[in-house]
């Protein structure tokens, strides 16, 4: 978002609102509902197709080097959209944007679901991207202002951070009950009676806002940020196919960190940036957005390559692989019950600190699986241990993203931990493919000579893609730690009162 919270005013309502009366409005624990369930929508986007992946995958005969698409193409669209989609809703109304991300997002999800090429699928995904980034600081605004009671609104907030924080598992389950009981396509389809069903009570329980002041939009920032970060996603996978040193890679990658550099040389010189750089030269705060850039770098193909493990190695179906997953989100729940308990009592930095700690630690224990081990000894074990360091380090990452922030950048500052994890999450996921599919393809011809079965080199090249993907994982989250060490000097008495506001 690009506005505070204390900024934000129903349309029409003057300075000295009735904010009592607001806070008494009777129909808004049902926008509460309603805004809920587009979150939900949402967070349940980023996990859902996960586990539908390899069936999409044999379905629309989509290859190893391309399949990380139906991931990135959303988590692209979605990160580097969402300061402007804030801002758009800011300006031209936050019901209004709400709605039309709703519908946007059920359109591009029917889109998606009736599929029959995979450039289809890809597009589909994007618009779904696109759509929730008006959608979510939307719904985050709408929520801000429908309770302006100081208790209402942290159980407003309450509400809205458990979704965050429990749809990644509910979505990981959606899926694999959905694709082993329905079709890979109702992964996607199913949002479309949701987010109807969300748009046309949004009509009726929401109420119009706007901020005030100046309604300058930042395009060339906007464009050349989302033009330069989709360079470099599409270089990473041209150096799968045609090498890192040909010049089609070169050069995509040499345009994306030129589009790159332009984009902040805009930053520092236009009067409306979409991205102060004030806002991110603050130590602490640079070195959570660093931190969280890659942490989203490390972790989000971890989920891609779990799933090609445990139903093309494991051989579980789409549903028990679902399941398999719990672990990991009992892990995040444990770690930030811990956070909250001691964050006001030690500070942000010594959780940090042991929390990517742990994560890099539960990363390297990933890079010992193998086609013969268990989910018991060899999955769970790093699951639980990866999952708690980031429950530890999550609590702590959202409130430094606050520290010394002027009012006037709080929405940037809370928007950006949410946008550096997609941003990081789109690059990581580009990047790891590739590495895997490169070590994957080597082993196989290393080995080929001296192959007495066909099926296992296949599987040993496999595993062999994944363990190397899962060792640069951990180098990542092994630099998210040092950044953390050496940037991060917040104390418990720097935190801002009431933490951050984290968009899932």
């Amino acid at each position: 978002m690009s506005t505070t919270t204390e900024s934000l005013s129903p349309a029409g309502a003057g300075a000295g609102a009735d904010v009592e009366g607001s806070a008494l409005n009777p129909r808004r624990w049902w926008a509460l509902v309603v805004i809920a369930v587009a979150q939900l929508m949402i967070v349940l986007d980023g996990t859902i197709v996960n586990i539908a992946l390899p069936t999409m995958q044999r379905a629309l005969h989509i290859s190893d080097v391309n399949k990380q698409w139906v991931i990135t193409a959303y988590a692209l669209a979605f990160g580097s959209m969402l300061l402007l989609g804030g801002r758009v809703a800011d300006y031209t109304g936050r019901k209004r944007a709400f709605i039309i991300g709703l519908i946007g997002f059920a359109g591009a999800s029917a889109l998606g679901g009736a599929a029959t090429t995979q450039a289809m699928l890809y597009g589909a995904r994007a618009l779904q991207g696109a759509f929730g980034a008006l959608m979510a600081p939307a719904a985050l605004s709408l929520l801000t202002v429908t309770f302006t009671e100081e208790k209402e609104r942290a159980r407003a907030f309450g509400v809205y951070g458990a979704i965050a924080g429990g749809g990644t598992a509910i979505g990981l389950i959606m899926g694999g009950v959905l694709t082993e009981y329905a079709s890979w396509r109702w992964t996607l389809l199913v949002n479309v009676p949701i987010a109807a069903i969300a748009a046309f009570f949004a009509t009726r329980e929401l109420t119009e806002s706007k901020a005030e002041g100046n309604t300058k939009y930042d395009i060339p920032g906007a464009l050349t940020s989302m033009a330069g970060l989709a360079a470099l996603v599409y270089g990473f996978n041209k150096a799968n196919t045609d090498g890192w040193s040909s010049s089609t890679t070169l050069g995509l990658l040499g345009v994306g960190v030129l589009l790159l550099i332009a984009f902040l040389v805009i930053e520092v010189r236009t009067t409306h940036p979409l991205l102060p750089m004030r806002v991110i030269l603050d130590r602490n705060r640079g070195g959570s957005f660093l931190s969280s850039l890659l942490m989203g770098v490390g972790m989000f193909g971890v989920f891609i390559f779990l799933t090609y493990y445990m139903q093309q190695i494991m051989g579980y179906s789409a549903l028990k692989s679902g399941f398999a997953f719990l672990p990991f989100t009992f892990g995040v729940i444990a770690g930030a019950g811990v956070a909250t308990r001691f964050l006001p009592r030690i500070g942000p930095r010594m959780l940090m600190v042991v929390g990517f700690g742990l994560a890099t630690v539960g990363m390297i224990l990933f890079t010992q699986i193998g086609v013969g081990t268990s989910y018991t000894t060899h999955v769970v074990p790093p699951e639980l241990v990866m999952a708690f360091g980031i429950g530890l380090f999550f609590v702590p990452l959202s409130s430094t993203s606050l520290i010394g922030v002027a009012d006037h950048d709080a929405g940037v500052a809370s928007a950006l931990v949410n946008t550096t994890q997609q941003i990081g999450g789109a690059l990581g996921t580009a990047m790891l493919v590739t590495f895997a599919t490169t070590a994957t393809t080597n082993y196989f011809t290393s080995h080929a000579a001296h192959a007495t079965n066909q099926a296992a080199l296949t599987a040993h090249a496999a595993v062999h893609g994944y363990v190397t993907a899962f060792i640069w994982s951990a180098v990542i989250l092994g630099a998210a730690t040092l950044v953390v060490a050496v940037l991060v000097k917040a104390r418990k008495d720097d935190l801002p009162a009431g933490g951050a506001v984290h968009m899932g």
